[in-house]
C-alpha cells in the first residue's frame, strides 16, 4: 500500500464553462462519470483549496486537485544496478517489467522513485516502456539537466537496443521513417502510433541473427517518441516477439487474441516482448568529451537469442 497522491493541475481554457464532473470524467476516462461523482462527494477533489460539488463552475487559472487515498500497486520487479555515477549523471540498469515513472496505478513502485530513495537529488532524463529493460540516465545536477536536453534537442544522444522479432526480415539494414502521433483507438483516451499527422521519428535496423521464425535485430535511434521502436518494427512487418500491442502499420492491434489478459483490450503497458536499452552515447555535460555506457541484456534474452 502506498502513500496516495495528490494529482494537481492548473486549468487552461478548455475548463471555461464546464462544471468539475463534466471537466473530470471528459479529461480522464480511465474512470467512468460515476466514479468521478464519488470521489467529489467524499470531498477528495478541490479547487483552489476547498471541496466542490459536481456542479461546480471551473475556470481557467484554477487549481484542481483530485487527493487520490492509498492504494496498493500492480507488482513489479523493485531493484535496479548502478552501472555509472559522477557528479552530474547516474546510469541504471531496468528490470523488464519495472515503469520508469508513475503511470498505469503504480507511484512509488517505480524506477523514479527507487532512485531517489538513494540519490534524492536524479531526475531521469528519459523513459523506457515497462517491458522495456536496460539502461537509464538520470541527471544529478542542473548542469546535467540542462546541457543533456540540449544534446538531445541537437540529436547528439545515440541508444542503441537490442531486439528480438517474429518473422526473418528480407534485408540485413533498413530505417523506418514513419511520423508517430496520437491516434484514438478502441481504449481509454488516444495512443501513441503511426500517424501522418504525427512528429518525425527515425529507427534504423540491422538483422544481427535469424533463427527460424525470429531474429536478434540491432536498433538505433535519435529520435524518442513514445513507443517508437515497438511502433516501426510492427510498421515494418517485424515486430518484437511477444508484442501484445502494436501490429500491422505500426498501429494498436483489435480484435479477438489481441490482448494479453482474457476479456480485455491491449494495453500500452502490457509487456511480454523483448527488447533491452543496450547502451548509449553523449557528450558529457561537463567539457563535451565523448562516453559510451552500455548494460548487458537480461537473461531471458540472451537465452532466446542464443547470446553468451
Amino acid at each position: 500500500m502506498n502513500r496516495g497522491y495528490d494529482y494537481e493541475e492548473r486549468l487552461g481554457p478548455e475548463a471555461s464553462g464546464r462544471t468539475a464532473l463534466d471537466y473530470l470524467a471528459g479529461r480522464y476516462r480511465h474512470s467512468s462519470r460515476e466514479a468521478w461523482r464519488r470521489r467529489i462527494a467524499s470531498g477528495r477533489v478541490l479547487v483552489d483549496g476547498s471541496p466542490v460539488d459536481p456542479d461546480t463552475p471551473l475556470h481557467p487559472g484554477d487549481s484542481l486537485v483530485w487527493r487520490r487515498p492509498p492504494w496498493a500497486e500492480p507488482e513489479a520487479p523493485l531493484g535496479f544496478a548502478i552501472l555509472h555515477r559522477d557528479e552530474d549523471l547516474l546510469a541504471v540498469a531496468k528490470p523488464p517489467g519495472l515503469p520508469t515513472m508513475p503511470a498505469g496505478g503504480y507511484l512509488e513502485n517505480t524506477l523514479s522513485a527507487l532512485v531517489r530513495r538513494v540519490h534524492p537529488e536524479a531526475r531521469p532524463l528519459h523513459r523506457l516502456d515497462r517491458g522495456t529493460s536496460g539502461l537509464v540516465l538520470f541527471a544529478r545536477s542542473a548542469r546535467g539537466r540542462t546541457r543533456m536536453a540540449a544534446a538531445w534537442r541537437c540529436g547528439e544522444v545515440r541508444r542503441v537496443y537490442l531486439g528480438l522479432v517474429r518473422g526473418r526480415p528480407d534485408r540485413d539494414r533498413f530505417v523506418v521513417r514513419r511520423p508517430i502521433g496520437r491516434i484514438a483507438w478502441s481504449g481509454p483516451g488516444a495512443i501513441a502510433a503511426c500517424s501522418p499527422d504525427g512528429k518525425p521519428a527515425r529507427t534504423a535496423v540491422r538483422v544481427l541473427e535469424r533463427r527460424q521464425d525470429l531474429a536478434l535485430v540491432r536498433v538505433t535511434i535519435a529520435t524518442g517518441r513514445t513507443h517508437q521502436i515497438r511502433i516501426h518494427l510492427a510498421a515494418a512487418g517485424c515486430p518484437l516477439a511477444g508484442e501484445p500491442l502494436y501490429g500491422a502499420g505500426g498501429l494498436p492491434r483489435t480484435g479477438p487474441g489481441a490482448g494479453r489478459a482474457a476479456g480485455r483490450p491491449p494495453r500500452p503497458g502490457d509487456s511480454g516482448y523483448l527488447l533491452h536499452a543496450w547502451r548509449i552515447e553523449f557528450p558529457h555535460p561537463a567539457g563535451g568529451a565523448p562516453v559510451s555506457l552500455s548494460c548487458p541484456p537480461p537473461r531471458i534474452l540472451r537465452a532466446r537469442a542464443g547470446l553468451q
